[in-house]
């Protein structure tokens, strides 16, 4: 080959390997990822997420990439962000939370949407039924009213000598919050204990609730399914441990963490068939036509080493509901 044609041919390879790098980059579907939080906070969603869209056969940087935008607890920040998405032409957006769901659903009627949400997605308007969600938007609803009255009463199990049980709520959730209230309130009259609610919104709010609980002589606490509660698990355990008060959480992560007992469904699963449907939508399936599933794995998690330096022995009919016991 002559030297001319050689260089020649190498040119034209040359330009021709960067578009074909480009069209592939191109072919790549993108999703977006709307959460009103941070990303430290939806740490616990991630991998179930990646996990079912691997199941899918998506792998982010493989063969998928996923635009992140967290609303750092400002949700007046979520149009902007996503507008953001929308103008990047995502094919999926996923929501964790009712807020960026609700920020969503009010930007777009074409891309799909797939979210993760804690409240009933028809009273809220989200879908039109759970079976036939018809328009743009499915999902997964976690139940945390689950929470709630169920937890109280696995709770009492544990310190069945303690009268007084606090409450700890988040009002910049209000749906969430009000839900779970009326719920422990309501099972908590039946069963004669007296509920003192708490809310925090920042860090020092919550070391102002713990100071509260303290000074009230206050023998327990629940805390509430929150994304911003849990991505305070480090300061909210400590807490805990260092004023030796029994603590229930909302999310089973906590209890990883070192917390006491955790109830309620698995984030990590959840996510997972967050994940599988965005698979699904990206293969051609149509939002409308996937029902919304309800969480129906429930996770109660006790942490022994916690128990035993609180003093607490776990009752023979507790331990025989636990899912999972971390010695």
């Amino acid at each position: 080959m002559r030297r001319r044609d050689f260089v020649t041919l190498l040119g034209g390879s040359a330009i021709a390997w960067p578009l074909a790098v480009q069209a592939q980059q191109l072919a790549m579907p993108v999703i977006g990822y709307l959460g009103v939080t941070s990303a430290e906070s939806d740490a616990s969603r991630l991998p179930g997420l990646r996990r079912g869209l691997h199941e899918t056969g998506y792998v982010e940087g493989r063969n998928l990439t996923i635009e992140y935008r967290w609303g750092g607890y400002q949700p007046d920040r979520l149009p902007a962000l996503v507008a953001e998405l929308i103008q990047m032409r995502v094919a999926v957006i996923v929501t964790p939370g009712l807020l960026s769901t609700l920020a969503a659903k009010a930007a777009t009627t074409t891309i799909p949407v797939v979210f993760g949400v804690g409240a009933d997605p028809v009273q809220n308007g989200l879908v039109a039924s759970l079976n036939r969600p018809g328009g743009n938007l499915t999902g997964i609803n976690v139940l945390s009213n689950e929470f709630g009255a169920k937890g109280l009463a696995l709770f009492h199990e544990l310190v069945p000598g303690i009268t007084t049980i606090g409450l700890l709520g988040n009002p910049n959730n209000p749906t969430i919050d009000d839900q779970v209230t009326r719920d422990v309130l309501a099972a908590a009259s039946a069963m004669g204990i007296r509920i003192q609610t708490l809310k925090a919104t920042t860090d020092a709010e919550i070391d102002a609730a713990f100071v509260s609980l303290v000074q009230a002589r206050t023998g327990a606490l629940l805390v509430s399914n929150d994304a911003f509660f849990n991505s305070r698990v480090g300061q909210i355990v400590a807490l805990a441990a260092h004023h030796a008060i029994p603590v229930m959480y909302g999310s089973p992560e906590f209890i990883v963490g070192g917390g006491l007992i955790g109830y309620g469904a698995s984030l990590t699963e959840a996510y997972r068939e967050v994940g599988l449907y965005v698979g699904r939508i990206l293969k051609g399936e149509r939002p409308a036509d996937l029902p919304v599933v309800q969480a129906s794995r429930f996770e109660l998690v006790i942490n022994l080493k916690t128990a035993r330096a609180l003093g607490l022995a776990i009752p023979a009919r507790l331990l025989a509901l636990v899912d999972q016991v971390i010695e």
